[in-house]
């Protein structure tokens, strides 16, 4: 049978539930209101400091000014309480309303799917969200649960709504919360359709109506978990009895898998499942350096495999059933080779530029056609609506899959994993070994340091004006400039710089055949940056 095991690998318990705290009337409220009013001090520094009195951060969140507010690549993030407030998500979602009003797609429903994770206050930011949305003519789908984004995606694909809204900020530090944007086709809206809206705020007033009789509170994960199910082979792994962990990094993925698996021979071990807005001190990102708790419990109580998915469950790490680390681009490597081997699908793989060579390998050993988008998802999901896709994927373990919504998956990328291993009876390191042994060893790392924004087109212009002979001892034979710089080498090995979108970050990515020659790669990045 399977069975979800108690949440376990927890860092600490927090002090108290910060969600779904009082509504307005504490006496702080008004006093921290009063205080921001006067002031105009930012609350960022306060919200780490109080974070035992979620009544103090609730009147923050309620806003008394208007700030200016700018989108990234899918939505708006903000600090919690300190641009990310009441207020503010009413003005962002009036916005979006007027978008959808006056641009909403050929054959869909005047209807808008609304979710939310489990960061603190998502559920009554998503609340009133969905308000706003019923006070300007929208039939609206509230989640009655804190809900993997991907489901909300599914939801409006399935719906044929109009769009969606998703309250989150993914990976992203506890302070932070965000306000995803969804298109109609369920992927992540286009950098245009953002534009727009934030061009739209503040030309309407906010319009509100009572959730009562204006919106359907449901659970849509059930219908997410069918849609998987029937991508999956589900009775091959039903009958598989393999032992899976899952690592929740105490996000909305929490018991998913069990419930997916729940009655077949499969059995379901959750860890850092509880519910906690501070994510155990940690950010809920899956990567190596967040999963001792986890690895060291895998050491004592092995498994076939412990998938690892971030806050939201779109995107995917993982671990060996003994706690050793797997990277996203080996879990890549995994589903492409299930897909092409064991699946027998052709297509179009699609993956983006900071992602693994042993993708270009593998394609150009099997005939696949290789697409190289820049960074980020929605470059991946253009291609993918264009159809004829077998996988796309990128280095920050985002994977998505045909037949279903041009979106992230994590949950979906967990079962897919699950129906390999019940595929092909041997370990997971046994299959990393094959793949190692046919394509070559493939070592990644990565490095964020701190750049001038002032600086940075110089730089890039260098870089692409004045490319290395060699990365380490192999000829330079590409260098590509469509996204940040980079270089790559005859024998596989690249080194890219490229800056963050909105930060002064400049990211230094390299891969070669040895941890060493990979960090040797980094150094070489940096030498770039001193000469401009």
């Amino acid at each position: 049978m399977a069975n979800e095991g108690q949440p376990v690998a927890s860092a600490r318990k927090p002090s108290r539930n910060l969600h779904n705290v009082g509504q307005p009337g504490f006496g702080h409220f008004a006093i921290e209101k009063n205080r921001r009013a006067q002031t105009g001090a930012p609350c960022t520094g306060y919200f780490k400091a109080v974070q035992s009195f979620p009544e103090v951060i609730f009147a923050c969140c309620v806003g008394v000014v208007k700030t200016p507010l700018r989108f990234g690549t899918d939505g708006w993030r903000a600090v919690i309480a300190e641009d990310f407030t009441f207020e503010n998500v009413e003005r962002v979602t009036q916005a979006s309303a007027d978008f959808w009003n006056a641009n909403r797609a050929p054959n869909t429903e005047r209807n808008v799917v609304v979710g939310y994770d489990r960061r603190f206050l998502s559920d009554q930011f998503a609340r009133r969200t969905a308000e706003v949305l019923a006070g300007n003519g929208f039939g609206v789908v509230l989640t009655s649960e804190p809900t993997p984004t991907p489901a909300v995606s599914f939801a409006v694909k399935a719906r044929r709504a109009a769009g969606g809204v998703m309250i989150t900020a993914s990976h992203n530090p506890p302070i932070f919360n965000g306000f995803k944007l969804k298109a109609d086709f369920g992927g992540s809206a286009e950098p245009a359709m953002c534009q727009a809206i934030e061009g739209l705020l503040d030309r309407s007033p906010v319009r509100r109506l009572p959730l009562e009789g204006h919106a359907q509170i449901v659970d849509i994960r059930p219908a997410h978990y069918s849609a998987i199910k029937t991508l999956v082979d589900f009775k091959l792994i039903a009958r598989s009895k393999l032992r899976f962990a899952h690592d929740a990094l105490f996000g909305v993925g929490a018991g998913c898998f069990a419930q997916l698996l729940k009655g077949t021979s499969c059995r379901v071990t959750t860890l850092n499942g509880e519910h906690n807005p501070n994510f155990g001190g940690i950010n809920p990102e899956p990567v190596a350096k967040n999963y001792g708790l986890s690895s060291a419990y895998l050491k004592k109580h092995p498994h076939d495999l412990c998938l690892v998915t971030d806050g939201d469950a779109d995107r995917v790490g993982g671990m060996d059933g003994r706690g050793e680390p797997l990277s996203t681009h080996q879990i890549i490597c995994l589903l492409l080779h299930h897909y092409i081997v064991n699946r027998k699908t052709r297509g179009r793989m699609i993956k983006a530029l900071t992602t693994t060579s042993m993708v270009d390998r593998m394609c150009a050993h099997y005939g696949i056609e290789l697409v190289e988008t820049g960074v980020g998802f929605k470059y991946i999901a253009a291609e993918m609506v264009k159809g004829n896709v077998l996988l796309g994927a990128e280095e920050s373990g985002g994977i998505g899959f045909p037949g279903h919504v041009p979106e992230r998956d994590g949950i979906l990328a967990g079962m897919m994993l699950l129906e390999m291993l019940a595929t092909e009876r041997v370990s997971i390191n046994k299959l990393l070994s094959r793949l190692e042994k046919q394509f070559g060893p493939h070592r990644y790392s990565r490095m964020d340091t701190h750049f001038p924004l002032e600086k940075r087109a110089a730089l890039m212009e260098f870089c692409k004006s004045n490319p290395p002979a060699k990365l380490n001892r192999s000829p330079v034979i590409d260098v590509k400039s469509y996204d940040g710089v980079k270089f790559v080498a005859k024998d596989g090995s690249w080194l890219m710089l490229r800056g963050s979108g909105t930060e002064p970050i400049l990211r230094i990515y390299a891969e070669s055949t040895s941890d060493r020659a990979a960090e040797s790669l980094l150094k070489l990045g940096v030498q770039f940056t001193r000469r401009v």
